[in-house]
């Protein structure tokens, strides 16, 4: 069956339900533990596919719902990192956390997310997608006493995640996401390094990759970091060429809401784009019009059959309602624009 273009899709975590987890929280812990927390979850994986898939969403995934964080859950699997000894740095040049600490050199003993990726595949026909911490965003969530280089840090790591996407890979995956909000921040250490980890994160990969950069989840430091950005967002300028040279085939970014310039997509001639319609970072929900007034924006500078409507970022931090009704409005509005062009 031809797929429909504008396919839309979501860039990451949905809210995991009340009994699973406490709602609207980040790193929030299980409310379950051991067959129930394991049953639990993939009952949230279902409850997932179902929101996404009954919303009209084309690409689904599993919404996030077998881990707390989107990094801190891959690194917790790895050998080399002690999460009982934490330190004090600062993430992202924008707030401070106690981090777990970097003791020896990181390996990965066995598959994070094989299993976790097979559940998807089998409860759904629709494409999936899956998403994975990026490099530089994993060296950002760590004090390297080990290292003591963020490049190699993030080489290591890129090997890593590779061997676990090959495995995603061969589970069935359709998209695998690096997730690197990082590159929104460290624009020299994107065009010495982080590119190039990303690409070696996603080497010999046959199924599509992506890598999503984005102003973060709606939560208080992302939000008071914005006010600081100016009129106009421009941090793409630094990094759109870079990745338009890379061999990453998709692009996923925050537009709605965003002072973003979307003539900056343009830089990306070539690759999908993954054009954030939804603004996660307010409980309002967007009317389909909304969303198709940001995709009809998009389509100015990315052809149809490169453009995938989505959310800006993850909505873990959101309610389950709001969430839905969020979902609903970008399928919605990606069918404004279907109909319009006749596609």
């Amino acid at each position: 069956m031809t797929q429909p273009l504008l396919q839309t899709t979501i860039a990451g975590s949905l809210p995991k339900p009340s009994w699973l987890a406490e709602p609207a929280k980040l790193w929030s812990p299980w409310k379950l533990e051991g067959d129930a927390l394991t049953e639990g979850k993939r009952d949230a994986v279902r409850l997932a596919l179902r929101d996404q898939e009954s919303a009209g969403i084309d690409i689904v995934s599993d919404g996030e719902q077998t881990r707390r964080h989107f990094v801190t859950t891959f690194i917790e699997n790895l050998d080399g990192v002690d999460f009982q000894k934490k330190k004090t740095m600062r993430i992202r040049n924008r707030y401070d956390a106690d981090v777990p600490v970097v003791v020896d050199a990181v390996t990965r003993k066995k598959p994070v997310y094989v299993d976790d990726a097979k559940f998807l595949r089998a409860e759904t026909n629709h494409k999936v997608k899956f998403t994975l911490p990026g490099p530089m965003t994993m060296v950002d969530t760590l004090y390297d006493d080990h290292y003591h280089s963020r490049e190699k840090l993030a080489w290591e790591f890129a090997k890593i995640l590779n061997d676990e996407a090959r495995e995603l890979a061969a589970a069935g995956v359709d998209v695998i996401q690096f997730d690197e909000p990082a590159f929104n921040v460290f624009f020299d250490e994107v065009r010495e390094w982080g590119v190039k980890a990303s690409e070696r994160a996603a080497e010999g990969l046959t199924c599509k990759t992506a890598v999503h950069i984005c102003y973060g989840y709606g939560i208080k430091a992302n939000i008071e970091w914005k006010k600081t950005l100016g009129s106009e967002w421009r941090q793409y300028e630094d990094t759109f060429p870079l990745i338009q040279a890379s061999k990453i085939d998709q692009v996923s970014l925050e537009c709605h809401n965003s002072k973003v310039p979307i003539e900056l997509i343009g830089l990306l001639k070539g690759k999908d784009v993954m054009v954030g319609a939804i603004d996660v970072a307010s409980d309002q929900v967007e009317t389909p019009d909304e969303v198709a007034a940001t995709i009809r924006k998009a389509l100015k500078y990315v052809a149809p059959e490169n453009l995938y409507p989505c959310t800006n970022c993850g909505m873990v931090p959101l309610t389950r309602d709001v969430a839905i009704g969020k979902l609903k409005a970008l399928a919605k509005g990606a069918m404004i624009l279907r109909k319009e062009l006749d596609i």
